[in-house]
């Protein structure tokens, strides 16, 4: 209960001092550049709220971590804790997200400042008008973070993609990165008002390129993706993702030994 506590305090105090440093460099007509304040602000915001609540996160592999080059990173979410700790790893990167969270005080307009480009779900032609944009600042350097999935899961079985993400990919002509995230469900479960430590992995698997795809090959290569995203975690932690979903017993799964 008290890690709870310290974390929402964290979360709370956070927001508002990162948040309000995001919005008054907007103010002043600070422009966006490389270690730029809107690069800095998402990453102490992070590891103030991943060290308040005890989470250590491990990357393993770097494939898709070149600076400034245009990337599509690809991740299941399943945890409000994920955005944190792929913040802290990965290089500077705008997210795709529900337009509802604009709506949250200072966080919502202070994370539009630093890249975060709002989507609404509900209207199918704004929602790909979005798209269009993401797509332009991919091309001209600025990657992009998508969960396919559309929102958090109760488990690691990885759920239906949606299209979307895969016709922003295919549009920029963009790398695809599969990201898998493991150890946030441990750290905050979906629906559940509590945090405490524990160790989140971070896999970058090897970059698919986009590269001559046109529309028509948005299924192909959202099945291309999965399908790695599944064998990591079938390999790295024995969860297979075809059947885990119905017995929902992949919560508390552990790293396979022979895993480096």
């Amino acid at each position: 209960m008290f890690r709870t506590a310290l974390t929402f305090v964290a979360l709370l105090l956070g927001t508002i001092v990162f948040g309000s440093i995001v919005l008054v460099a907007q103010f002043l007509g600070v422009k966006q550049a490389p270690d730029s304040i809107y690069e800095k602000c998402p990453r102490w915001w992070a590891w103030w709220l991943l060290r308040a609540a005890g989470v250590k996160v491990v990357l393993h592999g770097d494939d898709g971590l070149t600076r400034g080059a245009p990337r599509v990173y690809i991740a299941n979410h399943v945890s409000w804790f994920d955005i944190p700790s792929l913040i802290e790893v990965l290089p500077h990167y705008g997210f795709v997200a529900k337009r509802e969270l604009e709506k949250i005080p200072i966080f919502g307009p202070a994370a539009r400042g630093v890249g975060v480009i709002y989507i609404d779900r509900e209207n199918r032609k704004a929602a790909f008008g979005a798209y269009e944009d993401a797509a332009a600042k991919i091309r001209e350097g600025n990657p992009v973070l998508v969960y396919p999935e559309g929102t958090r899961g109760s488990s690691y079985a990885l759920r239906p993609f949606k299209k979307g993400p895969f016709v922003l990919a295919i549009a920029s002509q963009a790398p695809v990165v599969p990201v898998v995230i493991h150890g946030t469900i441990e750290v905050n479960p979906r629906d559940e008002f509590r945090a405490g430590p524990g160790t989140v992995h971070v896999h970058l698997l090897p970059p698919i390129p986009t590269e001559g795809l046109t529309y028509d090959d948005r299924n192909q290569l959202a099945d291309q993706v999965r399908e790695r995203m599944a064998e990591c975690l079938r390999t790295t932690y024995g969860i297979d993702p075809a059947t885990m979903q119905a017995e929902g017993r992949d919560r508390r799964a552990e790293p396979l030994p022979a895993t480096s």
